[in-house]
């Protein structure tokens, strides 16, 4: 299963540290509800109520919570620095934490991916997402860090793909529910 194998590369120690879970987004009512949005933000967003962890706090511009899920800390953001400056929230927060990039999970949309599929990477490239691209210059270009690629789709015909980002979502999409199976990748990396 994907997820022994990603905790058997050393994700999960007996020492318990803080996982950092940052979801990419935009901030502002503007973005809400946006496949840019949707599956960083919002992700975060419903695993923190799910859990019961505020987010009302503002940290390394970050909109940011922090709490326990048994006993395993957990550290939740929502950078507000726009997608594409992502970084300059994620590694302070990182820096902040002394996190090693293992105990680091960035949740980001996918254009490669069907709609609502996930894919659990332990690293890799950043595939042009210009979000994961200023998470690696903040990190000093480590890719070793772990994220969640959630798939929304190609633009349809000829559509520009920034247009295609900043829409939202349509009905058929939003009845995939994939906040669900997102808060399913949390516990597995929890446990």
């Amino acid at each position: 299963m994907l997820i022994n194998r990603f905790l058997r590369r050393g994700f999960c120690t007996a020492v318990a540290r803080p996982w950092l879970f940052v979801g990419l987004g935009n901030p502002g009512d503007k973005y809400k509800g946006t496949r840019h949005n949707q599956v960083g933000f919002e992700m975060i967003d419903a695993f923190a109520e799910s859990q019961g962890i505020s987010m009302n706090t503002v940290h390394c511009k970050a909109t940011f919570g922090q709490g326990f899920v048994g006993d395993a800390p957990v550290l939740l953001a929502k950078p507000q620095t726009y997608m594409n400056l992502s970084g300059e929230s994620t590694g302070p927060l990182a820096a902040y934490y002394k996190l090693p990039l293992n105990r680091v999970l960035v949740f980001h949309d996918d254009m490669g991916l069907p709609c609502g599929v996930l894919r659990l990477r332990h690293n890799g490239g950043h595939g042009g997402h210009n979000g994961l691209k200023s998470v690696m210059n903040n990190f000093r270009g480590n890719r070793e860090f772990a994220r969640l690629r959630i798939g929304i789709g190609r633009p349809p015909g000829q559509m520009d793909p920034k247009a295609f980002l900043l829409q939202k979502f349509n009905a058929i999409a939003r009845e995939r529910d994939i906040s669900f199976d997102c808060i399913i990748v949390f516990y597995g990396l929890l446990s």
